[in-house]
């Protein structure tokens, strides 16, 4: 399988990426600050989001898969039983459970680079850092910071089909040309 680029971004979404992205989503997108990862298509496929809404709602998840044909591969992984799995071996494995807290660590530390709010102060997102409970926060937290950062987010990403290989998820398509 080929891998999509892994390189770490941090780009300032433009409007059309914003327009991009709310047609991903199918709603305007909240509290978006950069693009951090993006399809071979071009499209934005992880952002990384303020960890509160604006309207003051604390959000712990920083880094939100948007492209609807990564999300939805990214579903098919986590209904094979690979979440349960995943869990498993965290209990059985005292390095990959040190490297999975040090993921857990990375990820607080992105976010508290956006703003502490200490609400969600040492919660992180997707069961880091005791278990597995979304196989979407820890894709998008891999393809965001890159390989080598989240080893259970790594072998998820490796796990994936080539989802961009049928075309664009249409979303750079404005509605009335889709």
């Amino acid at each position: 399988m080929s891998r999509p680029e892994r390189t770490t971004l941090d780009e300032e979404p433009t409007l059309e990426d914003l327009a991009v992205i709310e047609r991903q989503l199918g709603r305007p997108p909240r509290a978006v600050v950069s693009i951090a990862h993006r399809c071979p298509c071009g499209c934005p496929t992880v952002v990384r989001t303020e960890p509160r809404l604006p309207d003051g709602t604390p959000f712990p998840t920083t880094f939100y898969a948007t492209c609807p044909r990564l999300t939805g591969a990214i579903s098919t992984l986590e209904t094979s039983g690979m979440m349960k799995e995943m869990s498993d071996r965290l209990e059985d494995d005292d390095t990959l459970r040190a490297e999975y807290v040090q993921a857990h660590e990375d990820y607080l530390r992105r976010r508290e680079e956006l703003a502490h709010v200490p609400e969600i102060a040492g919660i992180s997102a997707g069961g880091m850092p005791n278990r597995v409970k979304c196989l979407h926060v820890l894709v998008a937290h891999a393809l965001a910071a890159g390989p080598g950062v989240n080893p259970l987010g790594d072998e998820a990403v490796e796990a994936l089909p080539d989802w961009w290989v049928e075309g664009c998820c249409g979303a750079l398509e404005p509605p009335e040309q889709a």
